[in-house]
């Protein structure tokens, strides 16, 4: 149930009609970066470590 290559240019056609040719590199370009920066966000780290940290002792602490 993809998308046929008949479907794909009805989309184009009516993509250049609603944004106009002379629009289609900035708006392809834009569509590109989003992509790029989703990509980025998604590869980062999956789980947030959320628990408390543990206080350091220091040499002063330890002598009272």
């Amino acid at each position: 149930m993809g998308l046929g290559f008949g479907e794909l240019i009805v989309i184009l056609l009516i993509v250049v009609i609603f944004v106009g040719g002379s629009k289609l590199p900035a708006l392809g370009d834009a569509l590109g970066k989003s992509i790029r920066n989703f990509k980025k966000a998604t590869q980062g780290q999956d789980e947030i470590d959320v628990s408390p940290k543990k206080p350091e002792i220091s040499e002063n602490s330890k002598k009272d």
